[in-house]
């Protein structure tokens, strides 16, 4: 069974820094691409950041590159998302992702796991 567990989440002021964790297990991590997504209140879950599992390419979505930065450590099963210069609009709860694929700039994902709330004030 493929679980996913984020945690690092909080309240934190605009232009402050946050990392989220993952510890994933389950599934042969080592082969699937690995990704963040994120759902604000009111709106529809969007892709943030995408590891691919063939190259270890890195994707963003256009609203958080050059601040946010997804990494792995596949010996301890467990990807991270680093979000600096955090902005209110970034106020969502975040997903982990195992199976994520970027295709024609479209986030896609086989796995969700559990969330993990990130709250900037203004």
């Amino acid at each position: 069974e493929v679980q996913l567990q984020a945690s690092g989440g909080g309240l934190v002021q605009a232009g402050g820094s946050l990392r989220l964790s993952c510890a994933a297990s389950g599934f042969s991590f080592d082969d699937y691409g690995k990704g963040w997504f994120r759902q604000a209140p009111g709106k529809e879950r969007e892709g943030v950041a995408c590891i691919s599992r063939i190259d270890g390419t890195t994707y963003y979505t256009d609203p958080v590159k050059g601040r946010f930065t997804i990494s792995v450590d596949n010996a301890k099963n467990t990807m991270y998302l680093q979000m600096n210069s955090l902005k209110p609009e970034d106020t969502a709860i975040y997903y982990c992702a195992a199976d994520c694929e970027v295709l024609d700039g479209d986030f896609y994902s086989g796995h969700l796991g559990q969330g993990t709330l990130v709250t900037v004030s203004s």
